[in-house]
């Protein structure tokens, strides 16, 4: 979680991240400005101090390692993306910490695609999971982290429904969803879409990283027939590493 408050007011939430090693975030461009200055890790629900699942009164109580918040040091963004541009490309940004995050059972790094045979795949008819604490049909933003599977689309498909609001989908985005109210939506910005297939490559990989959807048509999120879309991050693996440093 993105905060442009350095003690991590949950007010000040704005949008989601990657956990990429333990000193980086990946998020959107879209979501940074100078005013995101801290990261909150290990969060899940925000209403809660702890969270905790079972029974403490029988003894069958698990609780979560307590949050971590953490300053920005640098933002990093992509000198092509252009806020005013629509088409959002070059969506992709990182924040570097200002200090090592130690990993826990609940604070750990997403994986790259760097797999040669994920840096050629382009994931269609695949599923892929996005996560965060945005918007949805009830409330502006969730109180607890949400999670939804999404079925992968063609850029072709995705470029016709977009190209009628003059909207250009390049292969340097993916696009996913498009079932009526499975969704990401407005505060899930800068978050993963995540992929995994055990017969390929048993652990999680950032394939997407929320950039826009629905409401870049004046849809509701969940609109049947409109996927969103999302960096394409296998297209920025060569830009990622050149700008990340020990």
């Amino acid at each position: 979680m993105l905060s442009n408050c350095k003690d991590f007011d949950i007010n000040g939430f704005t949008c989601g991240g990657s956990l990429i090693n333990n000193r980086y975030v990946l998020t959107a461009a879209h979501c940074v400005g100078d005013d995101i200055v801290s990261v909150r890790l290990g969060e899940h629900n925000v209403e809660k101090d702890e969270d905790c699942e079972g029974d403490n009164t029988i003894g069958s109580q698990y609780c979560a390692d307590p949050v971590v918040n953490v300053e920005v040091e640098e933002r990093i963004v992509h000198t092509s993306f252009d806020s005013d541009d629509k088409n959002a490309y070059n969506d992709i940004a990182l924040l570097r910490l200002k200090k090592e995050v130690n990993y826990t059972r609940f604070i750990q790094p997403i994986c790259l695609p760097q797999l040669t045979k994920l840096r050629k795949k382009d994931f269609e008819g695949k599923k892929a999971v996005v996560a965060g604490w945005g918007r949805t049909e009830k409330k502006w933003e969730s109180d607890v982290k949400l999670k939804v599977a999404l079925p992968i689309r063609s850029n072709e498909n995705c470029s016709k429904i977009y190209q009628q609001h003059e909207i250009n989908i390049q292969s340097s985005q993916i696009c996913a969803g498009g079932e009526k109210g499975q969704d990401s939506c407005q505060g899930d910005s800068g978050g993963p879409l995540m992929y995994s297939d055990p017969s390929e490559q048993p652990n999680w990989v950032c394939i997407g990283i929320v950039s826009f959807g629905t409401e870049a048509l004046n849809k509701e999120c969940g609109t049947e027939g409109i996927p969103g879309v999302y960096t394409r991050v296998t297209e920025y693996l060569q830009w990622i590493l050149d700008n990340i440093r020990p």
